[in-house]
């Protein structure tokens, strides 16, 4: 049964001085503990493998930089951690279907533009204080404080203004059929 435990602290220590050995030997200690972390936290087989050649590559590299010796096994882990949470950023990119693209009709294209014609009038149909309170709240999204200090007015004062545009373009939006929800005529 192989050696369930990481490297011991001399050489980890001779590994941080340089000792061309000693790196070597703690890179092929701790590589088992490392793919088992990978295994772990990546979503795939793959990914963890190249998870944990990543983090070998770093331990190599930067075994100088390691503070305290006892720390090796959670430095490793937080390096594996962050090379998979990485791979799984980059994942969906992968995987992503291409999207299909919808080619609306030119009929249909008219018939929104109509709609929005037919709002636009019943809109411009209101009593300007209604119509300012509503282009203000629901066309360009203020907050219903910023709308009612920009006109003067109370936040109820505000709320009663839109409720009653609301109620108008509603009510006249029914009653006055539109081209666009006409039906064929006799």
């Amino acid at each position: 049964m192989a050696d369930q435990t990481w490297p011991g602290e001399q050489l980890i220590v001779a590994a941080q001085r340089g000792h061309v050995e000693s790196i070597a030997a703690l890179v092929s200690g701790s590589h088992p503990h490392v793919r088992r972390f990978a295994r772990t936290l990546c979503a795939s087989p793959e990914d963890a493998e190249d998870a944990a050649q990543e983090a070998l590559i770093i331990l190599y590299r930067k075994i100088g930089t390691l503070r305290a010796s006892g720390a090796l096994a959670s430095w490793m882990f937080r390096i594996v951690r962050n090379e998979c949470l990485r791979r799984a950023r980059l994942m969906p990119r992968r995987h992503e279907p291409v999207p299909e693209t919808v080619v609306r009709s030119v009929e249909d294209e008219v018939m929104e533009r109509l709609e929005a014609d037919r709002v636009a009038a019943v809109i411009a149909a209101l009593p300007v204080d209604q119509r300012r309170v509503l282009i203000m709240r629901d066309v360009q999204g203020h907050s219903g404080r910023m709308v009612a200090d920009a006109l003067g007015l109370s936040v109820a004062a505000m709320k009663s203004r839109l409720h009653r545009a609301r109620r108008a373009v509603h009510q006249a939006l029914e009653n006055t059929p539109g081209q666009a929800r006409e039906g064929p005529r006799d």
